[in-house]
């Protein structure tokens, strides 16, 4: 079947790509529309790449969810979420409010065959999201296994390159072409990216690895500095020794501590028992870790640890990383840290 459309957005914000709307202002006179309370059955509104806001507004009209056009013009010229209705299946209920038929598009639980892929996630869960979508598990990996990949690899293994976004697809749709459509969204999204600028002779596979262990070390406000922290490692061939290498080999997420046991496994991922990065990314980083990948932060940090929640710090002493682990023992000791998913 042939694809319709795709959510191009990174996860960890969830907004959306614009539909191209191009609303416009109508008369000062009251426009028909409906009264809240009296909403009807679910309609389904499909929304395509580059479809105007007469287009939408028509189709909202057309199948009975608003009462005129010019009311779902009125509430979408003076709401500037209407530029993040996504493209997709939407289902709608019918004889609503124009402002409610604008929050109900804006409602991801409401499009049809979305399929997400978290800042971060690793191919095993991409690959279950694809399963829960529909898709049999044997048909996803042979898929994957085929699957020609950017940066010149050799098919085989895709960890990485399945980038963070909303997808939405018609039902049916091949799962070839799926992947194929996450691939574009990778290109699209790190097109700022020169992969052939070396950062300290890395290349620019080993810069989507080094961006996929930023993106599970650190947040946000802290993708620079612990770029920083691995290349300064890396430089003086010090183990890089991060718990969420291991955590992905024993496909784990969520803690926030490793047993010592763990840190004795023998596999390549395992940086506590080996020099150098990873032989492979660890999940899909967004283009915020790759752009932290590639300007790491100016310092002479060696470690770095999250004593509390909201308070990561980073030093070059060892004796000081040891006092500040001290305190955050105490505090995972008093519950100061959630586990997340």
């Amino acid at each position: 079947m042939k694809l319709i459309r795709t959510l191009l957005v990174p996860l960890l914000l969830v907004v959306l790509v614009t539909a191209g709307l191009r609303f416009i202002r109508s008369g000062p006179t009251a426009a028909p529309d409906y009264p809240a309370g009296i909403a009807g059955a679910e309609v389904l509104i499909t929304v395509t790449n580059g479809e105007s806001g007469s287009d939408i507004a028509k189709s909202l009209f057309d199948s009975g969810v608003v009462k005129s056009i010019d009311a779902f013009f009125r509430v979408a010229v003076g709401d500037q979420r209407a530029t993040r209705i996504a493209p997709g299946d939407h289902l709608l209920e019918r004889n609503i409010p124009a402002k409610t038929a604008l929050t109900q598009l804006l409602d991801n639980k409401r499009i049809v065959g979305l399929i997400i892929v978290k800042d971060g996630a690793r191919l095993a869960e991409v690959i279950a999201a694809l399963v829960a979508a529909g898709y049999g598990k044997a048909e996803v990996k042979t898929a994957l296994k085929n699957l020609e990949l950017p940066l010149g690899i050799k098919p085989g293994n895709p960890e990485g390159f399945l980038y963070p976004a909303n997808y939405s697809f018609v039902k049916e749709t091949q799962i070839e072409e799926v992947l194929r459509k996450m691939l574009e969204t990778f290109n699209h999204n790190t097109a700022p990216i020169d992969f052939t600028s070396a950062v300290a002779g890395y290349s620019g596979y080993e810069l989507l690895v080094i961006a996929s262990l930023i993106q599970a070390e650190a947040d946000a406000q802290d993708y620079a500095k612990v770029s920083r922290v691995i290349y300064n490692r890396l430089k003086i061939r010090m183990p890089l020794q991060l718990d969420t290498t291991v955590q992905y080999l024993l496909q784990r997420r969520g803690e926030i501590t490793l047993a010592i046991k763990d840190t004795k496994i023998k596999s390549k991922y395992n940086t506590y028992q080996n020099y150098g990065l990873p032989p492979a990314p660890i999940g899909s980083p967004t283009l915020a870790a790759l752009e932290a990948a590639l300007n790491p932060e100016l310092g002479d940090w060696l470690y770095f640890i999250t004593v509390k929640p909201g308070d990561t710090r980073f030093t070059k002493s060892n004796e000081e990383f040891l006092r500040w682990k001290v305190e955050y023992k105490r505090n995972v000791s008093a519950g100061l840290f959630k586990i997340k998913p």
